[in-house]
């Protein structure tokens, strides 16, 4: 039997990783992730995060690599994790997610991620690029430190939306 695969994305910029935090299923909300969702058939792991990403964040990514290993979810299903940057737009929690929050290195800590998530995170802050682009500043591809990438301050939003 094959495991159905769900991608996600270790999103990169301004040497930051971008964590989601779940707003359902109740068992989940509350609790933070990599985002991204389930591979359609026919999808590339590629194809599936940069549209998972822009339909729960309205990003566009890129994909850079894949990080090796794969991760059990709930039975039958698996995560697999590509490193991706940030090509336009700012992150809003648009579906899935109620709350966007920018870390740092060692900021990985700071939140509390899905069980299964965690291994996945941690390869993901080993790859985290250091320091912005000289040109991210300019397309305004990231909120200032201490601001959500939806331009809120930290706050307890209500519960809603999907699984992944």
């Amino acid at each position: 039997m094959n495991d159905r695969v769900v991608v996600a994305g270790a999103v990169y910029d301004q040497g930051r990783l971008l964590a989601a935090r779940r707003s359902a299923p109740p068992e989940l909300a509350g609790r933070w992730e990599l985002p991204g969702g389930k591979l359609e058939p026919g999808e590339t792991g590629e194809q599936a995060l940069v549209r998972e990403l822009r339909e729960e964040l309205g990003v566009e990514v890129e994909p850079l690599e894949r990080i090796p290993g794969e991760w059990p979810l709930k039975p039958g299903y698996v995560l697999q994790v590509w490193t991706a940057r940030l090509v336009s737009r700012v992150p809003a929690p648009l579906e899935d997610h109620d709350e966007l929050r920018w870390l740092g290195p060692g900021e990985n800590g700071t939140v509390d991620w899905l069980d299964q998530d965690r291994a996945a995170v941690a390869e993901a802050m080993r790859r985290l690029p250091s320091g912005a682009a000289p040109d991210e500043t300019a397309r305004g591809g990231s909120a200032p430190d201490g601001v959500f990438c939806d331009g809120t301050a930290p706050t307890r939003g209500p519960s809603g939306g999907a699984h992944r």
